[in-house]
C-alpha cells in the first residue's frame, strides 16, 4: 500500500452561490496544513501524502463545527495517488444528480411529461447541475429533447415572466 491518500468532503449547510463560514474555515484548515483543496459544487478533495491527508481532515472537521456546520460528510481513499483530482470529483456528478431528481420524481427523464420536465431541469439546476461541462447536452440527450428546450426551461427559471411558448419539441 502507498502513502497516498485522497479525501472528499463536504460540509453543511450547503448555501448555494456563496459558501458559509463553516465551509471557508474547512478550506483554510486544508491550506494550512499545505493542501489545496479542489472546490467544487458537491464537495471538496484534497490529495497527499497520507499522514497530511488525515491531518487536515481532522484540521477541517474541527474547524467547520466550530464555524457552525452542521453536518460533514468525508471519504477518505488510500493507495495509488489518482490523476487529476477536479475530474475524479466531478465524475459522476451529474449522474447522481440525475438519479436523484429521477427518483424524487418517480420515472426516469425520458418518461417525464413537459411540466415534469421542467420541473427536474429546476431541481437539476438548484443542484449546480448546470454548472458542470456538457451537462445542458447530457440531460437533453436523456430528456429526448432538444439543448434549446433546456435553455428555455432554464431562462423560465430565472425570469418567470418569460413563457415557454417558443417550446418547439412534442415533450
Amino acid at each position: 500500500m502507498t502513502d497516498h491518500a485522497r479525501a472528499e468532503f463536504l460540509v453543511e449547510p450547503f448555501e448555494e452561490g456563496t459558501p458559509g463560514p463553516h465551509v471557508i474555515a474547512a478550506i483554510e484548515a486544508c491550506r494550512s496544513c499545505g493542501l489545496e483543496p479542489a472546490f467544487g459544487p458537491f464537495g471538496s478533495i484534497i490529495s497527499g501524502a497520507a499522514p497530511v491527508v488525515s491531518a487536515a481532515i481532522a484540521a477541517a472537521t474541527s474547524a467547520a463545527l466550530e464555524a457552525g456546520a452542521s453536518r460533514i460528510h468525508v471519504q477518505i481513499e488510500q493507495g495509488e495517488q489518482p490523476g487529476n483530482t477536479q475530474l475524479d470529483n466531478l465524475h459522476g456528478a451529474l449522474e447522481r444528480l440525475i438519479a436523484s431528481v429521477e427518483h424524487e420524481l418517480k420515472a426516469p427523464l425520458a418518461d417525464l411529461d413537459r411540466e415534469q420536465k421542467q420541473v427536474a431541469v429546476r431541481r437539476l439546476a438548484e443542484n449546480g447541475a448546470f454548472l458542470l461541462r456538457k451537462s445542458v447536452e447530457e440531460v437533453a440527450d436523456q430528456m429526448g429533447v432538444s439543448r434549446m428546450s433546456i435553455y428555455n426551461y432554464l431562462n423560465t427559471i430565472a425570469d418567470p415572466a418569460v413563457g415557454t411558448d417558443l417550446e418547439t419539441d412534442a415533450s
